[in-house]
């Protein structure tokens, strides 16, 4: 199960020092602002897997458009789900079917450690099912078929549309 550990006081002042911090040690992100028809209202998070990409759908005929890694064949889903949580520097621990296959990996691992594969923040979805939209420790993982399931950005980026975006928002998944 992700446990995600943080609270409001401590949120806010390791958003504002991220944010920082992000934008002095990042380089180019994989973010546009593109044309788009397609699925979603305004203010709906699209991510196409099958691109590997994810829209956050604006009210003008347009998406900011994020490259994204995707769940692994077999491992990815499809659907309607909600954001339900928002973290910054979220612990974790892995979720059974990920400890089976890495049972070398800790119960937990610290939110701002470098082996903590959730990165700089994280939102959750709705569903039970544990995954999230979250930053990477991996950023050349990036555009791959890479996870259990969650949808992984650049750092800078997941830091972007946290901004962006609040508890409740739909996320749709389309292949």
């Amino acid at each position: 199960m992700h446990r995600f550990i943080l609270g409001a006081a401590a949120a806010a002042a390791a958003f504002s020092a991220l944010i920082s911090v992000t934008a002095i040690s990042t380089p180019a992100q994989a973010r546009e602002v593109v044309h788009y028809r397609g699925e979603g209202a305004p203010g709906t998070i699209v991510v196409r897997l099958s691109e590997r990409r994810l829209y956050l759908v604006n009210s003008d005929g347009t998406a900011i458009r994020y490259k994204v890694g995707v769940g692994r064949f077999g491992k990815q889903w499809t659907g309607l789900k909600y954001i339900n949580g928002k973290y910054v520097q979220p612990a974790w621990s892995p979720p059974a079917a990920v400890k089976r296959d890495k049972p070398s990996l800790p119960d937990v691992i610290e939110g701002g450690s470098p082996r903590n594969p959730m990165g700089v923040a994280a939102m959750t979805l709705s569903g039970g099912d544990q995954y999230a939209i979250h930053g990477t420790n991996v950023p050349n993982s990036i555009g791959g078929f890479v996870s259990y399931g969650c949808i992984r950005m650049h750092n800078a980026d997941v830091m972007d549309l946290f901004q962006r975006v609040g508890v409740g928002t739909p996320v749709l998944a389309t292949r």
